[in-house]
Order: C-alpha cells, then sequence, then structure tokens
C-alpha cells in the first residue's frame, strides 16, 4: 500500500482494512489515529472493542532512501521488545505481534503494548528537580539495560554485515557503511579525517569487551512519563539498537550535548550497579568516537528523508557542531 505518509486525522481506507486484519487476533479494531513525531516509520495507535490501546508500528516499504544500517529495522525492534520482556525495569513495551511477510501492509509491521504515560515531549515542562531525577532513572535503566548481552557485537540481524567479533571490527563497519552511504547522497562528511580518527583510536574502542545491548536513541522523543510528577513511564523506538558500547547510549540521550554527559545520568547509572570509564583516557575516546557515529549518522540521513522545514537550519548547526567537536576530541 504505497503512496505519501499518512498524516494526523488522515488514515487511507486501505490501511485501516490492513491494520483491522492485522490485529484481528486481538480484538475488534475501532478506531486508529496516526502518530507523528517519528522520522522512519509510520506509527499508529490503534483502539479495540475491549477498551485496549495498542500501537501498529510499519517500516518504509522501499529501502531505496534507507541508509545501509537501517534496512529490516523493526525486526530488531521486535528482538529487542522480546529480550526486555522479562526485565519490567526497563519499562519497554510487549510485543503482542508481527507481520515480517509484507502482503496485508508493504513493510514490517510490528504491534506492542501502549506504554504508560504521555510522550515527555508533550508532557507538562519538568521541573528542575523532575528532569534531574528522570534523568537519574533512566541512567540507571541504562545500567540494567546494557547486562544484556549479545554473541557478537554490531546490529542485531544475523545476516547484516554491520557486525564482528570485536568492537573495533563492528565499530568500523558502522562507520564504512555510513561513510558509504554519504557518498551515495553526495554529503560531505570529511571521510578521511573520520577514517583517521577511528584507525588512531582502535586500542580505545578494543577495551570494550562485552557486547552490551544499546538502545541508541534514548532521547526525550523516545520517553514517556507520568503526565502528574513527570516520572519515567516508558521506553519504545529501540529498531536502532545494537551490540556494542554502552556509552553510546549516553550520546543517544542527548545527541546535541558537548562535553560530558549529564552527572544525572552518571549518578544513576551508576546507582543502578554499572561502570562507566569516563574520565580515563580510553573511556573519554570511547565517548567521543560514540558522538562521532551520531554525528555521522544524522548528517547522512537529512538527504534521504527528505528534511525540510525552518527547523533544518539550527538542527544542522547542531549537528555540524557536534561532528565538529568528535572529531577535536579525537585530532
Amino acid at each position: 500500500m504505497s503512496g505519501a505518509p499518512e498524516t494526523a486525522g488522515a488514515v487511507r481506507p486501505q490501511v485501516r482494512t490492513a491494520l483491522a486484519r492485522l490485529v484481528a487476533p486481538l480484538g475488534e479494531l475501532v478506531d486508529v489515529e496516526p502518530l507523528t513525531g517519528g522520522m522512519f516509520a509510520t506509527t499508529h495507535r490503534l483502539a479495540l472493542a475491549d477498551g485496549t490501546r495498542v500501537v501498529a508500528k510499519t517500516a518504509p516499504a522501499s529501502d531505496d532512501r534507507l541508509l545501509t544500517y537501517e534496512r529490516d529495522l523493526l525486526r530488531a525492534e521486535a528482538e529487542v521488545y522480546r529480550l526486555a520482556a522479562p526485565h519490567p525495569e526497563l519499562l519497554m513495551p510487549h510485543v503482542l505481534l508481527t507481520d515480517f511477510s509484507r502482503t496485508l501492509l508493504d513493510g514490517d509491521v510490528v504491534v506492542a503494548s501502549h506504554a504508560r504515560g504521555v510522550p515527555a515531549e508533550q508532557g507538562p515542562e519538568p521541573t528542575a528537580a523532575q528532569l534531574a531525577a528522570r534523568e537519574r532513572r533512566l541512567g540507571t535503566l541504562m545500567a540494567h539495560l546494557h547486562t544484556l548481552h549479545g554473541d557478537r557485537f554490531g546490529y542485531l540481524d544475523p545476516a547484516t554485515t554491520l557486525r564482528g567479533d570485536t568492537w573495533p571490527q563492528a565499530y568500523t563497519a558502522i562507520v564504512e557503511a555510513l561513510l558509504a552511504d554519504a557518498v551515495r547522497w553526495d554529503v560531505d562528511v570529511q571521510a578521511p579525517a573520520v577514517r583517521a580518527a577511528v584507525a588512531r583510536h582502535t586500542e580505545a574502542l578494543a577495551t570494550v569487551e562485552h557486547p552490551s545491548l544499546v538502545h541508541a536513541d534514548l532521547w526525550p522523543g523516545n520517553l514517556f512519563v507520568d503526565p502528574d510528577d513527570g516520572t519515567l513511564t516508558g521506553v519504545i523506538d529501540p529498531e536502532r539498537a545494537f551490540y556494542g558500547d554502552p556509552l553510546f547510549d549516553l550520546v543517544g540521550a542527548a545527541p546535541f550535548r558537548l562535553g560530558p554527559p549529564s552527572s544525572d545520568l552518571v549518578d544513576g547509572y551508576r546507582q543502578g550497579g554499572g561502570e562507566l570509564p569516563l574520565g580515563t583516557e580510553h573511556g573519554e575516546r570511547r565517548y567521543a568516537l560514540c558522538q562521532l557515529v551520531m554525528a555521522l549518522l544524522m548528517l547522512v540521513e537529512v538527504a534521504p528523508r527528505g528534511y525540510a522545514g525552518d527547523w533544518l537550519p539550527a538542527h544542522l548547526d547542531g549537528v555540524h557542531a557536534l561532528h565538529a567537536a568528535a572529531l577535536d576530541a579525537l585530532a
């Protein structure tokens, strides 16, 4: 069912019919609401006849405008939700059903339980104390998430080439894929300087000994909170997850932050039993290397996504600043 993306308030009859068939094992569909804010997939909130609300997320039908690492991402999201299911402290939804046949809808579909609370970006402005408490809780959640380990480093799809037996192997493969995407979309990312930085700091990458599960996208847009007190209640959208350096989640929580991560986030991480190498030479290099990957993917994705709007210049300024800061730290 290809065509223009859904917009708020408009759901094509064909899409509604397909969604009704998809969720029939869960119950009768009575309402469909498109959700906005995502940059990758199309998401609908579905109401069933018994009052249950679920979320159906559909991947793009074509991979022509996807970056290399983005292929089959919804399958990774389903896998992360399954891994998180025995760990309620991770606050993630439960997978209710999946459809990777691409017959009812053109792309892969994951149907999950609705997160409790409201999106953090749509909730009331938190007080300083509430924000600090939320960041500490997020840090603790990260520490628990990173105790889940894979058998190899890199993205979750066993068929992907973006994996390795060591973190230097997987990291280099991920960077090279982003550099190839940059060439394909004619985006200048200073590839020679990037490659030199990675080669210069392989020893720091090698200090990552365990392939920890990393959400990779824990910014406020993917967090749910209690509308009354701002408490963290849910974490969504782990489709970009990989097994690698836990420090990446500190970057993903505030991708435009220059300098060290939030002290509240770090305190929460350590309260959760996690150890962070921040303040050590290798740890600081690893943090900058994580910032470098974040800057690369945010720079390269602008063209295939067709980003536009008044917000774009400021967004690009922030991404370029992150890119430059990471390269400076690694020079």
